[in-house]
């Protein structure tokens, strides 16, 4: 396969449907092929379906550890968004390239594809190892199963660059996410006789206050840190479903909520707390009415948060090749605290702004592309020079 550019390959990879929900193995079996035409072996990880895969290569020694650069393959989906093009196919226009994904993250990833001809070239002291991953966009999923089993080797990664879109901006941190949904089993009956049932919508709604209330308190100034926007750890519902009719008292609700913790704060906190609540206050009274109620905390999805030394050498090596030692925070989550988890020290740096991402005509600027083409040339020719 020839060299290509990284427009060429983002406007390949956008041609893959790769939302979250769907396969894609079309996409890895792209990339495969593509890093063997190359020269490059690949790993591939699947999910237990095997309707899904994460990949892993490497490009120079493969006795040692290196950098790797890491991406997710997959996209939220389209539904119901107000897109005024093709958002499966790459389209131009005043310099903006248009598609689902673009910014949130196959920028990156083509980048990254149009430099394996430059890595494989370049007599590297430090390998170049390259980790695609699924399920991201729905509780950093698919990269789980390919850090465990890295783990298990004897190689020690020097870094991670994850290159989720922060407009080429060097960043060292992101809060962490838990996400939960709370069951609230109630007991029905005729509205007009409300008070021999168990409204649950009703305790839901003291859930949910409850909610409120440790927000406030995550909001206290004394709890802040400025390197955040916000500067506190946050507690939100964001879905809510129950009752069935306005003249029957509810037997069932359940809602969502989610914490976006700072890297210091236990968001699994808010749970335990809502969940004593809930045993020691709320559950008796509604025993007291009938004994089959009850409610129950169910996990959804949660990822750590992460915060990298500025003196680290991951961090030196990111302010190195992306020219500036101005280092940030954002407020999205990324697999960064998964890779330092598992002993990884990570940074984030790519291209395109989250700006754009998950909305209706999803966009990156040529000039990013450009921008992280440069970053990684500047990777490889440092590599050439130094062991890390």
């Amino acid at each position: 396969m020839s060299n290509l550019s990284s427009r060429d390959i983002l406007e390949k990879l956008i041609s893959f449907a790769t939302v979250s929900r769907d396969s894609n193995l079309q996409l890895i079996t792209f990339v495969r092929d593509y890093l063997a035409s190359h020269g490059v072996e690949s790993e591939l990880f699947h999910n237990e379906e095997g309707t899904k895969a994460s990949l892993f290569a490497t490009i120079g020694p493969k006795d040692r550890g290196g950098v790797v650069l890491s991406g997710h393959t997959d996209v939220v989906p389209v539904d119901g968004q107000n897109w005024t093009v093709d958002p499966f196919q790459l389209s131009e226009h005043d310099s903006k390239l248009y598609g689902r994904g673009t910014a949130d993250m196959k920028g990156f990833i083509a980048s990254v594809l149009a430099a394996v001809p430059l890595f494989v070239k370049t007599e590297l002291k430090t390998p170049i190892h390259l980790a695609f991953s699924y399920d991201e966009e729905i509780g950093c999923l698919g990269v789980r199963p390919m850090l465990a089993e890295l783990a298990k080797r004897p190689l020690k990664y020097s870094l991670c660059l994850i290159g989720e879109p922060t407009e080429m901006k060097p960043v060292l941190g992101h809060k962490g996410k838990l996400a939960m949904r709370c069951c609230i089993k109630g007991a029905a009956c005729h509205s007009a006789y409300a008070p021999y049932g168990v409204n649950a919508i009703e305790y839901a709604a003291q859930l949910i206050t409850r909610l409120g209330e440790m927000g406030k308190r995550q909001a206290q100034p004394e709890l802040h840190d400025a390197r955040f926007d916000p500067p506190y750890s946050t507690i939100q519902t964001g879905v809510i479903k129950g009752g069935r009719a306005l003249n029957i008292v509810p037997a069932e609700c359940e809602f969502d909520f989610e914490v976006r913790a700072l890297p210091d704060f236990d968001a699994q906190t808010v749970a335990d707390e809502l969940q004593q609540y809930a045993q020691n206050e709320l559950v008796p009274a509604m025993q007291a009415v009938q004994p089959d109620t009850g409610i129950e905390m169910q996990p959804l999805s949660a990822y750590p948060g992460l915060v990298t030394p500025p003196d680290s050498t991951a961090a030196q090596l990111l302010a190195l090749i992306s020219g500036s030692d101005d280092f940030g925070t954002v407020a999205f989550g990324t697999e960064g605290g998964l890779f330092e988890q598992a002993g990884i020290p990570t940074v984030v740096c790519g291209p395109g702004s989250m700006d754009q991402g998950h909305k209706p005509d999803e966009f990156i600027h040529v000039q990013q592309l450009a921008a992280c083409d440069a970053m990684l040339v500047k990777l490889a020719n440092h590599l050439a020079h130094h062991s890390l």
